[in-house]
Protein backbone atom coordinates (compact mmCIF):
# COMPACT_ATOMS: atom_id res chain seq x y z
CA UNK A 1 0.00 0.00 0.00
CA UNK A 2 1.42 3.62 -0.66
CA UNK A 3 2.34 6.45 1.64
CA UNK A 4 -0.90 8.52 2.63
CA UNK A 5 -1.14 11.83 1.20
CA UNK A 6 0.17 13.34 4.62
CA UNK A 7 3.38 11.02 4.64
CA UNK A 8 4.42 12.11 0.94
CA UNK A 9 3.56 15.83 2.21
CA UNK A 10 5.93 15.93 4.98
CA UNK A 11 8.83 14.13 2.73
CA UNK A 12 7.89 16.52 -0.39
CA UNK A 13 10.01 19.69 0.04
CA UNK A 14 8.71 22.47 0.98
CA UNK A 15 6.65 24.60 -2.06
CA UNK A 16 7.16 27.86 0.26
CA UNK A 17 9.24 28.76 2.86
CA UNK A 18 9.80 31.68 5.14
CA UNK A 19 12.96 32.55 7.13
CA UNK A 20 13.29 35.40 9.82
CA UNK A 21 10.42 37.91 7.88
CA UNK A 22 9.00 40.50 9.70
CA UNK A 23 7.26 43.35 8.83
CA UNK A 24 6.95 47.04 10.51
CA UNK A 25 4.43 49.43 9.42
CA UNK A 26 6.15 52.72 10.94
CA UNK A 27 7.08 51.73 14.74
CA UNK A 28 4.82 48.79 14.83
CA UNK A 29 6.58 45.73 14.51
CA UNK A 30 3.34 43.62 12.85
CA UNK A 31 5.72 40.65 12.76
CA UNK A 32 9.23 39.74 13.97
CA UNK A 33 11.51 37.04 13.02
CA UNK A 34 8.87 34.55 11.32
CA UNK A 35 10.00 31.21 10.31
CA UNK A 36 7.36 28.61 8.51
CA UNK A 37 7.18 26.44 5.76
CA UNK A 38 3.86 25.13 3.64
CA UNK A 39 4.45 21.85 1.64
CA UNK A 40 3.10 20.51 -1.06
CA UNK A 41 0.04 17.90 -0.16
CA UNK A 42 -1.13 19.42 2.98
CA UNK A 43 -3.45 21.67 5.20
CA UNK A 44 -1.55 24.14 6.73
CA UNK A 45 -3.70 26.20 9.43
CA UNK A 46 -2.61 29.29 10.81
CA UNK A 47 -3.96 30.58 14.48
CA UNK A 48 -4.19 33.82 16.40
CA UNK A 49 -6.16 36.36 17.99
CA UNK A 50 -7.12 39.28 15.68
CA UNK A 51 -4.15 41.24 15.17
CA UNK A 52 -1.64 38.31 15.82
CA UNK A 53 -0.53 38.79 12.39
CA UNK A 54 -2.00 36.38 10.29
CA UNK A 55 -3.74 38.40 7.53
CA UNK A 56 -0.55 39.96 7.43
CA UNK A 57 1.55 36.99 6.69
CA UNK A 58 -1.07 36.24 4.07
CA UNK A 59 -0.77 39.60 2.41
CA UNK A 60 3.21 39.19 2.31
CA UNK A 61 3.14 36.10 0.63
CA UNK A 62 0.16 37.47 -1.94
CA UNK A 63 2.54 40.54 -2.52
CA UNK A 64 -0.20 43.32 -0.99
CA UNK A 65 2.72 44.02 1.28
CA UNK A 66 6.74 43.48 0.79
CA UNK A 67 8.63 42.16 4.04
CA UNK A 68 11.16 44.46 5.71
CA UNK A 69 13.11 41.71 6.95
CA UNK A 70 13.78 38.12 6.28
CA UNK A 71 13.45 36.36 2.92
CA UNK A 72 11.02 33.68 0.91
CA UNK A 73 11.86 31.27 -0.98
CA UNK A 74 9.15 29.32 -3.59
CA UNK A 75 9.87 26.19 -5.15
CA UNK A 76 13.32 26.73 -4.53
CA UNK A 77 13.80 30.21 -6.00
CA UNK A 78 13.75 33.56 -4.09
CA UNK A 79 10.36 34.48 -4.19
CA UNK A 80 9.56 38.49 -3.52
CA UNK A 81 6.04 39.37 -5.04
CA UNK A 82 5.85 42.80 -5.61
CA UNK A 83 2.24 43.05 -6.23
CA UNK A 84 -1.08 40.70 -6.28
CA UNK A 85 -0.25 40.38 -9.98
CA UNK A 86 3.29 38.92 -9.40
CA UNK A 87 1.51 35.84 -7.04
CA UNK A 88 -1.24 35.17 -9.33
CA UNK A 89 1.19 34.55 -12.52
CA UNK A 90 3.03 32.02 -9.86
CA UNK A 91 -0.38 30.33 -9.32
CA UNK A 92 -0.53 31.46 -5.50
CA UNK A 93 -3.91 32.59 -5.20
CA UNK A 94 -5.43 34.17 -2.20
CA UNK A 95 -9.58 34.27 -1.06
CA UNK A 96 -9.07 37.89 1.09
CA UNK A 97 -11.29 38.01 4.50
CA UNK A 98 -12.90 41.09 3.39
CA UNK A 99 -14.74 41.61 0.03
CA UNK A 100 -12.96 42.96 -3.03
CA UNK A 101 -15.75 42.54 -5.29
CA UNK A 102 -17.76 45.67 -7.55
CA UNK A 103 -20.91 45.20 -6.75
CA UNK A 104 -22.20 47.12 -9.81
CA UNK A 105 -21.04 43.95 -11.80
CA UNK A 106 -22.69 40.48 -12.57
CA UNK A 107 -21.16 37.32 -10.34
CA UNK A 108 -19.47 36.26 -13.85
CA UNK A 109 -18.56 39.60 -15.00
CA UNK A 110 -16.55 39.86 -11.36
CA UNK A 111 -15.17 36.39 -11.91
CA UNK A 112 -13.74 37.90 -15.43
CA UNK A 113 -12.16 41.06 -13.84
CA UNK A 114 -7.78 40.71 -14.25
CA UNK A 115 -8.56 37.82 -17.19
CA UNK A 116 -6.91 40.64 -19.56
CA UNK A 117 -7.86 41.82 -22.85
CA UNK A 118 -9.39 39.94 -25.75
CA UNK A 119 -12.90 38.03 -26.64
CA UNK A 120 -14.59 35.85 -23.70
CA UNK A 121 -16.98 33.36 -24.05
CA UNK A 122 -19.20 34.70 -21.13
CA UNK A 123 -21.67 31.87 -21.52
CA UNK A 124 -19.04 29.14 -21.08
CA UNK A 125 -17.39 31.34 -18.17
CA UNK A 126 -20.65 31.28 -16.50
CA UNK A 127 -21.36 28.18 -16.85
CA UNK A 128 -18.08 27.01 -15.39
CA UNK A 129 -18.71 29.02 -12.89
CA UNK A 130 -21.64 26.99 -12.08
CA UNK A 131 -20.02 23.84 -12.79
CA UNK A 132 -17.89 25.28 -10.11
CA UNK A 133 -20.34 26.51 -7.37
CA UNK A 134 -22.23 23.35 -7.89
CA UNK A 135 -19.22 21.15 -7.46
CA UNK A 136 -18.40 22.65 -4.08
CA UNK A 137 -21.65 23.21 -3.08
CA UNK A 138 -21.93 27.23 -3.16
CA UNK A 139 -25.00 28.42 -4.80
CA UNK A 140 -24.97 31.08 -7.33
CA UNK A 141 -26.45 32.92 -9.55
CA UNK A 142 -24.22 33.83 -12.56
CA UNK A 143 -26.69 37.03 -13.75
CA UNK A 144 -27.21 38.31 -10.22
CA UNK A 145 -25.91 41.58 -9.30
CA UNK A 146 -23.09 41.24 -6.26
CA UNK A 147 -24.36 44.18 -4.77
CA UNK A 148 -27.66 42.83 -4.32
CA UNK A 149 -26.21 39.28 -2.71
CA UNK A 150 -25.98 39.22 1.40
CA UNK A 151 -22.60 38.70 2.46
CA UNK A 152 -22.74 35.26 2.82
CA UNK A 153 -23.81 34.86 -1.28
CA UNK A 154 -20.51 37.51 -1.76
CA UNK A 155 -18.37 35.43 0.02
CA UNK A 156 -19.02 32.31 -2.16
CA UNK A 157 -18.42 34.19 -4.64
CA UNK A 158 -14.91 35.41 -3.20
CA UNK A 159 -14.29 31.62 -3.06
CA UNK A 160 -15.36 30.73 -6.07
CA UNK A 161 -13.43 33.50 -8.08
CA UNK A 162 -10.22 32.05 -6.52
CA UNK A 163 -11.19 28.51 -7.46
CA UNK A 164 -11.02 28.74 -10.66
CA UNK A 165 -7.84 29.99 -11.18
CA UNK A 166 -6.71 26.02 -9.79
CA UNK A 167 -4.04 27.48 -7.84
CA UNK A 168 -0.80 25.52 -6.52
CA UNK A 169 -0.96 27.35 -3.45
CA UNK A 170 -4.14 28.06 -1.74
CA UNK A 171 -4.72 30.39 0.90
CA UNK A 172 -8.04 31.09 2.27
CA UNK A 173 -8.27 34.19 4.98
CA UNK A 174 -11.20 33.09 7.13
CA UNK A 175 -13.33 31.73 4.31
CA UNK A 176 -15.98 29.99 6.53
CA UNK A 177 -17.07 32.89 8.58
CA UNK A 178 -20.25 33.08 6.37
CA UNK A 179 -20.82 29.60 5.99
CA UNK A 180 -23.86 27.35 6.34
CA UNK A 181 -22.58 24.02 8.29
CA UNK A 182 -23.05 22.13 4.83
CA UNK A 183 -21.13 24.70 3.18
CA UNK A 184 -18.47 24.28 5.54
CA UNK A 185 -18.06 20.95 5.17
CA UNK A 186 -17.85 21.37 1.34
CA UNK A 187 -15.14 23.95 1.36
CA UNK A 188 -13.37 21.46 4.16
CA UNK A 189 -13.72 18.51 1.80
CA UNK A 190 -12.26 20.74 -1.27
CA UNK A 191 -9.24 21.66 1.06
CA UNK A 192 -8.91 18.18 1.40
CA UNK A 193 -8.69 17.39 -2.23
CA UNK A 194 -6.93 20.16 -3.33
CA UNK A 195 -3.87 19.20 -0.49
CA UNK A 196 -4.56 15.81 -1.83
CA UNK A 197 -3.97 16.96 -5.42
CA UNK A 198 -0.38 18.31 -4.19
CA UNK A 199 -0.76 21.38 -3.59
CA UNK A 200 -0.44 23.36 -0.56
CA UNK A 201 -3.49 25.11 1.35
CA UNK A 202 -2.85 27.70 3.91
CA UNK A 203 -6.42 28.29 6.26
CA UNK A 204 -6.83 30.94 8.44
CA UNK A 205 -9.55 30.18 10.60
CA UNK A 206 -10.36 30.60 14.56
CA UNK A 207 -13.19 27.52 14.47
CA UNK A 208 -11.07 25.16 15.75
CA UNK A 209 -13.37 22.09 14.87
CA UNK A 210 -12.36 22.30 11.33
CA UNK A 211 -8.52 22.67 12.63
CA UNK A 212 -9.67 18.89 13.70
CA UNK A 213 -11.35 17.86 10.79
CA UNK A 214 -8.67 19.04 8.08
CA UNK A 215 -5.66 20.47 9.44
CA UNK A 216 -2.20 18.77 9.19
CA UNK A 217 -0.11 20.71 10.64
CA UNK A 218 -0.79 24.53 12.61
CA UNK A 219 1.27 27.30 13.42
CA UNK A 220 -0.39 30.10 16.61
CA UNK A 221 0.89 33.53 16.14
CA UNK A 222 0.47 36.06 18.87
CA UNK A 223 1.64 39.46 18.45
CA UNK A 224 3.15 39.11 15.76
CA UNK A 225 5.71 35.64 16.56
CA UNK A 226 5.39 31.91 16.52
CA UNK A 227 4.70 30.80 19.78
CA UNK A 228 3.50 27.65 18.82
CA UNK A 229 3.71 24.39 16.20
CA UNK A 230 2.00 21.55 15.83
CA UNK A 231 2.13 18.09 14.21
CA UNK A 232 -0.51 16.81 14.96
CA UNK A 233 -3.94 19.47 15.33
CA UNK A 234 -6.73 17.25 15.96
CA UNK A 235 -4.90 15.81 19.24
CA UNK A 236 -3.54 19.13 20.72
CA UNK A 237 -6.72 21.43 20.60
CA UNK A 238 -6.59 22.45 24.35
CA UNK A 239 -2.79 23.37 23.71
CA UNK A 240 -3.04 25.41 20.65
CA UNK A 241 -5.91 27.33 22.28
CA UNK A 242 -3.74 28.19 25.34
CA UNK A 243 -1.00 29.12 22.76
CA UNK A 244 -3.31 31.45 20.79
CA UNK A 245 -4.84 33.33 23.68
CA UNK A 246 -2.81 32.84 26.98
CA UNK A 247 -5.53 30.92 29.02
CA UNK A 248 -4.52 28.36 31.31
CA UNK A 249 -7.96 27.60 31.58
CA UNK A 250 -9.44 26.41 28.48
CA UNK A 251 -10.68 23.05 28.99
CA UNK A 252 -13.08 20.67 27.37
CA UNK A 253 -15.56 23.06 25.25
CA UNK A 254 -13.29 25.68 23.95
CA UNK A 255 -12.93 24.06 20.90
CA UNK A 256 -16.24 26.26 20.30
CA UNK A 257 -15.48 29.81 20.98
CA UNK A 258 -15.43 30.17 24.70
CA UNK A 259 -18.77 29.44 26.02
CA UNK A 260 -17.19 27.79 29.51
CA UNK A 261 -16.18 31.15 29.98
CA UNK A 262 -19.74 32.92 29.37
CA UNK A 263 -21.65 33.93 32.11
CA UNK A 264 -24.85 32.45 33.12
CA UNK A 265 -27.84 33.37 31.14
CA UNK A 266 -30.49 35.26 32.54
CA UNK A 267 -33.07 32.77 34.18
CA UNK A 268 -36.29 33.45 31.65
CA UNK A 269 -38.40 34.11 34.37
CA UNK A 270 -36.23 37.52 35.25
CA UNK A 271 -37.94 39.07 32.29
CA UNK A 272 -41.27 37.11 31.13
CA UNK A 273 -43.30 39.89 32.64
CA UNK A 274 -41.24 43.03 31.57
CA UNK A 275 -41.75 45.47 29.46
CA UNK A 276 -41.68 45.09 25.42
CA UNK A 277 -38.09 46.24 24.11
CA UNK A 278 -39.39 45.46 20.44
CA UNK A 279 -42.31 44.51 19.03
CA UNK A 280 -42.56 43.77 15.23
CA UNK A 281 -46.24 43.93 13.93
CA UNK A 282 -46.48 41.35 10.47
CA UNK A 283 -43.62 43.39 9.05
CA UNK A 284 -43.40 42.55 5.49
CA UNK A 285 -40.89 43.81 2.62
CA UNK A 286 -40.26 43.81 -1.26
CA UNK A 287 -37.26 44.12 -2.88
CA UNK A 288 -36.33 46.20 -5.80
CA UNK A 289 -37.73 43.94 -8.47
CA UNK A 290 -40.97 43.31 -6.40
CA UNK A 291 -39.92 40.06 -4.53
CA UNK A 292 -41.34 39.48 -0.92
CA UNK A 293 -38.21 39.38 1.34
CA UNK A 294 -40.50 39.33 4.73
CA UNK A 295 -43.46 38.04 5.35
CA UNK A 296 -45.14 39.25 7.72
CA UNK A 297 -42.93 39.07 10.58
CA UNK A 298 -44.45 38.89 13.79
CA UNK A 299 -42.04 38.83 17.24
CA UNK A 300 -41.60 40.52 20.53
CA UNK A 301 -38.91 40.84 22.84
CA UNK A 302 -39.09 41.62 26.42
CA UNK A 303 -36.29 44.09 28.57
CA UNK A 304 -33.81 41.49 29.49
CA UNK A 305 -34.01 39.15 27.01
CA UNK A 306 -31.92 37.83 24.19
CA UNK A 307 -33.95 36.42 21.02
CA UNK A 308 -31.81 34.68 18.35
CA UNK A 309 -32.61 34.24 15.16
CA UNK A 310 -31.22 31.53 13.03
CA UNK A 311 -31.63 30.85 9.21
CA UNK A 312 -29.84 30.12 6.07
CA UNK A 313 -28.18 33.59 4.79
CA UNK A 314 -30.61 35.59 2.38
CA UNK A 315 -33.82 34.20 4.28
CA UNK A 316 -34.63 37.53 4.85
CA UNK A 317 -32.15 38.84 8.20
CA UNK A 318 -30.07 41.28 6.23
CA UNK A 319 -33.46 43.07 5.08
CA UNK A 320 -34.73 43.00 8.82
CA UNK A 321 -31.59 44.70 9.78
CA UNK A 322 -31.76 46.91 7.41
CA UNK A 323 -35.59 47.99 8.28
CA UNK A 324 -34.38 48.44 12.40
CA UNK A 325 -31.28 50.33 11.34
CA UNK A 326 -33.85 52.93 9.50
CA UNK A 327 -32.10 52.50 6.34
CA UNK A 328 -34.76 50.40 4.59
CA UNK A 329 -38.43 50.46 4.98
CA UNK A 330 -41.19 47.58 5.60
CA UNK A 331 -43.82 47.62 2.63
CA UNK A 332 -46.36 46.41 5.16
CA UNK A 333 -47.24 46.40 9.10
CA UNK A 334 -44.94 48.30 11.97
CA UNK A 335 -42.67 48.17 14.15
CA UNK A 336 -41.95 49.29 17.89
CA UNK A 337 -39.12 49.97 20.30
CA UNK A 338 -39.49 50.89 23.64
CA UNK A 339 -43.00 51.65 23.00
CA UNK A 340 -42.32 54.05 20.51
CA UNK A 341 -43.62 53.39 16.76
CA UNK A 342 -40.46 53.85 14.33
CA UNK A 343 -41.67 52.07 11.44
CA UNK A 344 -40.98 55.41 9.02
CA UNK A 345 -37.95 57.15 11.88
CA UNK A 346 -34.72 57.74 9.81
CA UNK A 347 -31.84 56.20 11.93
CA UNK A 348 -30.93 59.38 13.95
CA UNK A 349 -34.71 59.17 15.38
CA UNK A 350 -34.40 55.48 15.92
CA UNK A 351 -31.03 56.25 18.06
CA UNK A 352 -32.86 58.59 20.02
CA UNK A 353 -35.24 56.40 21.25
CA UNK A 354 -32.54 54.22 22.38
CA UNK A 355 -31.96 51.46 20.23
CA UNK A 356 -28.38 50.17 19.53
CA UNK A 357 -27.72 48.77 15.90
CA UNK A 358 -24.24 45.87 15.35
CA UNK A 359 -24.76 46.00 11.76
CA UNK A 360 -23.82 42.39 10.04
CA UNK A 361 -21.03 44.66 7.75
CA UNK A 362 -19.00 46.79 9.70
CA UNK A 363 -16.98 48.46 7.45
CA UNK A 364 -20.32 49.03 4.99
CA UNK A 365 -22.49 50.85 7.35
CA UNK A 366 -21.30 50.32 10.61
CA UNK A 367 -18.22 52.81 10.61
CA UNK A 368 -16.47 55.12 8.70
CA UNK A 369 -12.24 53.56 7.92
CA UNK A 370 -10.34 56.95 6.76
CA UNK A 371 -11.96 58.20 10.36
CA UNK A 372 -9.86 58.12 13.45
CA UNK A 373 -10.79 55.39 16.39
CA UNK A 374 -12.72 58.42 18.48
CA UNK A 375 -14.53 59.89 15.51
CA UNK A 376 -16.68 56.40 14.94
CA UNK A 377 -16.73 55.60 18.57
CA UNK A 378 -18.58 58.49 18.41
CA UNK A 379 -20.51 59.11 15.41
CA UNK A 380 -23.95 58.97 17.24
CA UNK A 381 -22.92 61.40 19.73
CA UNK A 382 -20.57 63.99 18.33
CA UNK A 383 -22.98 66.51 19.03
CA UNK A 384 -22.25 65.87 23.03
CA UNK A 385 -18.67 67.13 21.70
CA UNK A 386 -19.73 70.35 20.33
CA UNK A 387 -19.83 73.76 21.11
CA UNK A 388 -20.51 76.33 18.89
CA UNK A 389 -20.13 74.45 15.71
CA UNK A 390 -16.12 73.71 17.03
CA UNK A 391 -15.56 69.76 18.36
CA UNK A 392 -14.10 69.99 21.68
CA UNK A 393 -11.09 66.95 20.44
CA UNK A 394 -9.98 66.86 23.81
CA UNK A 395 -12.93 66.19 25.89
CA UNK A 396 -13.77 63.61 23.06
CA UNK A 397 -10.45 61.82 23.22
CA UNK A 398 -10.69 61.63 27.15
CA UNK A 399 -13.76 60.00 26.09
CA UNK A 400 -13.27 57.76 23.71
CA UNK A 401 -10.09 56.38 25.68
CA UNK A 402 -12.44 55.60 28.45
CA UNK A 403 -14.36 53.56 26.44
CA UNK A 404 -11.27 51.55 24.84
CA UNK A 405 -10.22 50.61 28.46
CA UNK A 406 -13.46 49.84 28.85
CA UNK A 407 -14.09 47.64 26.01
CA UNK A 408 -9.99 46.39 25.80
CA UNK A 409 -10.00 47.90 22.35
CA UNK A 410 -6.40 47.40 21.77
CA UNK A 411 -4.86 50.32 19.38
CA UNK A 412 -1.88 53.02 19.56
CA UNK A 413 -4.27 55.78 20.32
CA UNK A 414 -8.18 57.20 20.03
CA UNK A 415 -6.45 59.28 17.03
CA UNK A 416 -5.82 56.14 14.89
CA UNK A 417 -7.59 55.55 11.82
CA UNK A 418 -10.33 52.91 12.62
CA UNK A 419 -9.37 50.71 9.49
CA UNK A 420 -5.52 50.61 11.21
CA UNK A 421 -7.51 48.09 13.86
CA UNK A 422 -7.78 44.45 13.43
CA UNK A 423 -11.61 42.56 12.50
CA UNK A 424 -11.69 42.24 16.59
CA UNK A 425 -10.58 45.71 17.74
CA UNK A 426 -13.07 47.11 15.31
CA UNK A 427 -16.17 45.40 16.43
CA UNK A 428 -15.62 46.05 20.15
CA UNK A 429 -15.52 49.52 18.49
CA UNK A 430 -18.68 48.99 17.39
CA UNK A 431 -20.31 47.65 20.26
CA UNK A 432 -18.69 50.20 22.59
CA UNK A 433 -20.58 53.12 20.32
CA UNK A 434 -23.62 51.20 20.13
CA UNK A 435 -23.47 49.88 23.86
CA UNK A 436 -23.18 53.52 25.48
CA UNK A 437 -26.03 54.74 23.58
CA UNK A 438 -28.22 56.72 25.68
CA UNK A 439 -31.44 55.39 27.40
CA UNK A 440 -30.40 52.44 25.80
CA UNK A 441 -33.13 49.28 25.62
CA UNK A 442 -33.47 47.91 22.72
CA UNK A 443 -30.23 45.70 20.77
CA UNK A 444 -30.11 44.91 17.43
CA UNK A 445 -26.23 42.67 16.79
CA UNK A 446 -26.30 41.07 13.17
CA UNK A 447 -23.39 38.49 12.80
CA UNK A 448 -21.59 40.37 15.50
CA UNK A 449 -18.67 37.50 15.58
CA UNK A 450 -17.97 37.29 11.73
CA UNK A 451 -14.43 36.60 11.13
CA UNK A 452 -13.68 37.28 15.32
CA UNK A 453 -10.85 35.09 17.03
CA UNK A 454 -12.23 32.92 19.86
CA UNK A 455 -11.03 35.33 22.27
CA UNK A 456 -13.56 38.50 20.55
CA UNK A 457 -15.51 36.27 20.44
CA UNK A 458 -15.91 35.92 24.24
CA UNK A 459 -15.86 39.54 25.12
CA UNK A 460 -18.15 40.67 22.09
CA UNK A 461 -20.76 37.72 24.12
CA UNK A 462 -19.83 38.86 27.33
CA UNK A 463 -20.84 42.91 26.65
CA UNK A 464 -23.95 41.25 24.56
CA UNK A 465 -24.88 39.52 27.93
CA UNK A 466 -24.21 42.37 30.33
CA UNK A 467 -26.30 44.95 28.60
CA UNK A 468 -29.58 42.14 28.78
CA UNK A 469 -28.74 41.44 32.30
CA UNK A 470 -29.27 45.61 32.47
CA UNK A 471 -32.21 45.50 30.85
CA UNK A 472 -31.96 45.58 27.34
CA UNK A 473 -33.57 43.52 24.97
CA UNK A 474 -31.31 41.71 22.28
CA UNK A 475 -32.24 40.37 18.49
CA UNK A 476 -29.47 38.67 17.70
CA UNK A 477 -29.03 37.47 14.34
CA UNK A 478 -26.04 34.55 13.98
CA UNK A 479 -25.34 31.99 10.86
CA UNK A 480 -23.56 30.14 13.84
CA UNK A 481 -25.94 27.91 15.33
CA UNK A 482 -23.31 26.94 18.45
CA UNK A 483 -23.10 31.07 19.31
CA UNK A 484 -27.06 31.11 19.60
CA UNK A 485 -27.53 28.21 21.74
CA UNK A 486 -25.12 29.45 24.33
CA UNK A 487 -26.59 32.76 24.33
CA UNK A 488 -30.05 33.58 23.08
CA UNK A 489 -32.88 32.82 25.30
CA UNK A 490 -35.30 31.35 22.62
CA UNK A 491 -34.22 30.89 18.91
CA UNK A 492 -36.91 32.08 16.21
CA UNK A 493 -36.28 30.32 12.71
CA UNK A 494 -36.33 32.55 9.30
CA UNK A 495 -37.10 30.47 6.24
CA UNK A 496 -38.04 32.15 2.65
CA UNK A 497 -38.97 35.73 5.05
CA UNK A 498 -40.98 33.76 7.53
CA UNK A 499 -40.66 32.79 10.69
CA UNK A 500 -41.28 29.53 10.89
CA UNK A 501 -40.74 27.98 13.75
CA UNK A 502 -39.58 28.94 17.79
CA UNK A 503 -37.65 26.93 20.15
CA UNK A 504 -35.46 27.20 23.44
CA UNK A 505 -31.90 28.12 22.75
CA UNK A 506 -30.98 24.71 24.25
CA UNK A 507 -28.78 22.10 22.93
CA UNK A 508 -31.46 19.30 22.75
CA UNK A 509 -33.06 21.53 20.27
CA UNK A 510 -30.08 21.79 17.95
CA UNK A 511 -31.48 18.76 15.40
CA UNK A 512 -35.00 20.75 15.52
CA UNK A 513 -33.73 23.82 14.75
CA UNK A 514 -31.70 22.38 11.99
CA UNK A 515 -34.46 20.65 10.36
CA UNK A 516 -36.52 23.76 10.41
CA UNK A 517 -33.59 25.95 8.85
CA UNK A 518 -34.02 23.52 5.87
CA UNK A 519 -37.69 24.61 5.60
CA UNK A 520 -38.92 20.95 7.19
CA UNK A 521 -41.59 22.03 9.56
CA UNK A 522 -43.39 19.41 12.07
Amino acid sequence: MGDSPAIKAAEAPALLKLEGIGKRFGEFAALADIDIAFNPGEVHCLLGENGAGKSTLCNLVFGIHQPTAGAMTYEGEAYRPANPRDALARRIAMVHQHFSLVDELSVTDNLLLGKGLGRVNRKAEAQRLLDLATEFGLSLDPAALVGALSVGQRQRVEIVKCLMRRPQLLILDEPTAVLLPEEIESLLQLCRRVADSGCAVVLVTHKLAEIARVADRATVLRAGKVVARSQSPAGEIDALVRAMIRREDAGEGGDKFGVDALPERTARTSFQTAHEALQLDAISAMDAIGVKRLDAITLSIRQGEIVGIAGVEGNGQSELGMILAGLARPSEGRWFANGHELTTASPAAITAAGVGIVPEDRHKVGAIGQLPLADNIFLNRMAEFTRFGMIDRKRRNSAAAELVSRFDIRTAGTGVPFSSLSGGNQQKAVLARELTTPGLKFLLAANPTRGLDIGAVEAVYRFIMDAARSGVGVLLISSELDELLAVAHRIAVFYRGRIIGERPAEPQYREDIGALMSGQTP
